[in-house]
């Protein structure tokens, strides 16, 4: 790596299922100032089949687990390579993937992101830096989120910054510390009920408009024990197959009236989360495509001053992130914040697969 000048490839899928995420990055430090600059970038979407497998793995045997991940690691290095290709990009600082989350149940130890086996470095043929949230877990963290300290180091204008996935999660600081929690499902609900329509999500919210709201299960979805939680504190698909979508489904209404509701619920816990509600928030992920419930949290926080970026930083903001947190664990640099997870303390967190010659 020359000094403080880095040239990398970032990594991500999320839970939304959208594709897999990839962006050639640029990266430089001037006078402890990070600086970044994305260049190529492009989203690889699942085909029908693996989309399928990635919706059930939760429930795959351990043998299925393992198999899934040999899989995968193939697909994803395909996909690398392919991207590195056709984009004519060398000499390459590092590969930065944060592979494919299938189990996350921190409370009990359990952390699996798909992906992430040393082959990956030999297939690619070039230094992989992969799976950063088993060690937090080990550590008695949640793993999870890992964006904040990108948020910190790369988007330190912004009071805070939220993504809208497959959950929403939200970052800022406090007391001197950097603080971040997910807050609650956005798209891995919202995408479930488009995908009932035979659509793979809703195109600026429009089908959740036309729905109404439902005040009986808007008052179940915001007694759900998570909400009372204080942080650290991370939801995984579990949350949503095994409590969000039976209290959804015990309610016999229209699917526009669950989007509905479910948007505006969405909307409330974002206000809920956040202890100041006069500042500039940065929005990214795909859910900020969905006018509507960009209009739902504007609604609920009226002086919050909302900033949506350029289509670059708001689709592949995580993809950054991960190449940041690559380098600074090839810099044995913290990556990982206790006061994010809850881990025992700061850590450099991911494994380093280095290749060959």
């Amino acid at each position: 790596m020359k000094e403080n000048y880095y040239n990398v490839i970032g990594v991500m899928s999320g839970t939304s299922l959208d594709g897999i995420d990839l962006a050639h990055i640029h990266l430089s430090k001037k006078e402890e100032q990070w600086e970044f600059s994305i260049l190529e970038a492009e989203t690889i979407p699942y085909n029908a089949a693996w989309l399928k497998q990635l919706k059930t793995a939760v429930n795959y045997s351990n043998d299925e687990l393992e198999q899934l991940n040999e899989n995968y690691t193939d697909l994803l290095a395909n996909c690398i390579l392919t991207f590195i290709q056709k984009n004519e990009i060398k000499n390459l600082d590092a590969v930065c993937s944060h592979g494919h989350t299938i189990l996350h149940q921190p409370e009990k130890g359990i952390t699996l992101q798909i992906g992430n086996l040393s082959k990956i470095a030999t297939l690619i043929n070039e230094t992989v830096v992969c799976d950063f949230r088993i060690q937090d877990v080990a550590l008695g963290g949640q793993g999870a989120p890992l964006v904040p300290i990108g948020d910190r180091l790369l988007f330190s204008e912004y009071y805070y910054c939220m993504n809208l996935g497959g959950f929403s999660n939200i970052s800022f600081e406090a007391n001197q510390k950097r603080i971040a929690f997910d807050i609650s499902p956005v798209n891995t609900v919202l995408n479930f009920y488009a995908n009932q329509l035979n659509l793979p999500y809703d195109d600026k919210g429009a089908i959740a408009r036309k729905g109404q709201l439902n005040t009986a299960l808007l008052e179940d979805l915001n007694q759900l024990d998570y909400y009372q939680l204080s942080f650290p504190k991370s939801l995984g698909v579990e949350f949503v197959n095994q409590i969000v979508l039976p209290l959804l489904e015990s309610y016999p209404i229209s699917i526009e009236d669950k989007m509905h509701t479910f948007t505006k619920h969405i909307a409330i816990q974002t206000k809920n989360a956040l202890p100041v509600i006069e500042q500039k928030i940065l929005i990214t992920g795909g859910g900020a495509y969905n006018d509507f419930l960009i209009e739902a949290i504007q609604e609920t926080l009226p002086k919050m001053t909302i900033v949506i970026p350029d289509n670059k930083i708001l689709e592949y903001k995580e993809a950054l992130i991960f190449a940041l947190l690559g380098i600074l664990r090839l810099l044995n640099e913290n990556n990982c914040l206790s006061s994010v997870t809850g881990a025992k303390k700061d850590h450099s967190s991911g494994s380093i697969f280095y290749k060959i010659g």
